[in-house]
């Protein structure tokens, strides 16, 4: 984007093109004020500011300091070599402060590999943008200051961040899996879909801790790479949460959004398209509690992103597409009353209820999570245990030592964990002998298993060998891959 400054004899005003939108049409209003009240004066000519290229839509509040700086150069108040390599942002106020602006970070990388040298931006976006490297940081708070630094001959130091020091500071967590009693058949599950990158549905009674162990997902995932961390930095910037003291998301992100959530809430949208939670939660975990309580239409447009790891969202204007790649981690009851095959309660739903409350949850969908598991009712003894259990430290490591096994498996292949494995690939890493092949057929004719329940099990038993440290998959770890298919057995044969 250029800001273009044009004037010429008539009465004073300022015309802005380039289709501007709401708050960039206000933007001579805010300029006007902050040029007069920084102590320049307003050139007496009409001033024509372009916004280009012309024909795509311009939003936001950031342009309004390089219009003012464009107007003071058109009118000779301020002179400046520097203004071809440098780029100029930040909202102003009406007494020429300059306030921060969103997405900072997107636009300094993209300065960068233009080839710009210098960045000019509110003091609160400075270490935001320093997160960017190979371009020159220099952070004003006024109108005045950024005339001053174009000016100056000798230019300052350049702001600059330790980004290993804000890895070091940000990457601890408030929870961990230490903090859970009992429950240590789901704490394993959800170490294999961890190691795998497998989504995961947790079913059981209320108050069974299933929002507790979704909480704890991200502390066992591996560490972001500095890679990830300025993906997700950009997202969060562009949607305008990355909190003033924060230049970096350095922990993956856990994201959690309420059930009555919109399509365009969760996968982005809006007359400007803006990323949603699918895209917050990218490069992290994206947590649906009550899972049958979305709406149908709303889960349903999950299937592409999970499938594709983006998002394209079009609009008659323009159309944008954001990054998507997280683990779905999701919750429910077994039944609307919530207490279906709990022991200690008793179960007043109806057959026909329970199969109208689990068919919310659509083919497809069920079909993209890898694993079920059933979160029973901790029990008295392990809620009075007082041992410590094994803390996500602990896991982490095992689940890294996974990871590490599949980086190497997939190499030059384009994925990177079990869980992306394609038909081909499935064919050449999931290699069952005899005994373990038998036992598939006989969990899928016994057990009542779906046959889109096949390749979900060879991916987890994959996962489940690669814990082990195993080259093949045996038939212990096939066994245990088909306990985490509950949602695709017959539940009226336990009733």
């Amino acid at each position: 984007m250029e800001v273009e400054t044009h004037l010429e004899k008539g009465l004073p005003s300022i015309a802005t093109v380039g289709l501007p939108e709401g708050a960039v049409r206000e933007s001579k209003e805010r300029v006007w004020a902050a040029i007069k009240n920084s102590g320049f004066f307003i050139p007496r000519k009409r001033m024509t500011v372009n916004l280009a290229p012309a024909d795509i839509r311009k939003e936001g509040a950031a342009f309004d300091l390089p219009m003012a700086l464009g107007i003071l150069s058109a009118s000779g108040q301020m002179e400046s070599n520097t203004v071809n390599d440098t780029i100029v942002l930040g909202e102003l106020a009406l007494d020429g402060k300059v306030r921060p602006v969103k997405g900072v970070l997107s636009i300094a990388v993209a300065a960068a590999r233009q080839g710009y040298k210098n960045i000019i931006l509110p003091v609160e976006n400075a270490r935001e943008a320093a997160i960017a490297r190979d371009i020159a940081v220099f952070p004003v708070s006024s109108l005045e200051q950024a005339v001053e630094k174009l000016e100056a001959n000798n230019s300052p130091e350049p702001f600059s961040v330790a980004i290993d020091k804000i890895f070091a500071d940000n990457k601890t967590y408030t929870v961990d899996f230490s903090d859970v009693k009992g429950q240590q058949h789901v704490k394993r599950a959800l170490e294999v879909a961890a190691s795998g990158g497998h989504n995961a549905l947790l079913i059981g009674p209320p108050g069974s801790g299933k929002t507790m162990l979704a909480k704890r997902m991200v502390t066992i995932l591996p560490d972001l790479t500095l890679e990830e961390a300025l993906e997700t930095t950009k997202i969060h910037s562009v949607a305008g949460i990355l909190p003033e003291d924060q230049a970096l998301v350095s922990s993956r992100p856990f994201r959690s959004p309420h059930h009555t959530i919109s399509d365009a809430g969760l996968i982005g949208g809006g007359h400007i398209p803006k990323p949603g939670e699918v895209s917050l939660s990218h490069n992290g975990v994206l947590f649906l509690d009550e899972l049958p309580e979305f709406k149908k239409n709303v889960l349903e447009v999950m299937r592409q992103p999970m499938e594709d790891a983006k998002v394209s969202i079009a609009r008659a204007a323009l159309s944008l597409t954001y990054p998507a790649n997280f683990m779905l981690v999701a919750a429910m009851n077994p039944c609307p009353c919530g207490y279906f095959s709990d022991p200690l309660h008793e179960c007043t739903c109806t057959v026909p209820m329970i199969q109208r409350y689990r068919a919310k949850i659509s083919g497809p969908l069920l079909d993209r999570m890898d694993i079920h598991i059933e979160v029973p009712a901790v029990q008295y003894s392990d809620l009075a245990d007082k041992h410590e259990s094994e803390s996500s430290y602990s896991i982490r490591k095992r689940v890294v030592a996974a990871r590490d096994r599949q980086l190497v498996r997939y190499r030059g292949q384009a994925i990177y964990c079990n869980a992306d494995m394609t038909e081909r690939q499935l064919k050449k890493f999931c290699i069952i002998d005899e005994n373990s092949d038998a036992l598939m057929k006989k969990a899928i004719e016994k057990l009542g298993l779906s046959a889109r329940a096949y390749t979900r099990i060879l991916k987890v038993a994959r996962t489940i060998a690669d814990l082990e440290g195993a080259e093949r998959i045996d038939v212990n770890h096939v066994s245990e891959a088909i306990q985490y298919r509950s949602l695709d057995r017959d539940f009226t044969t336990m009733m």
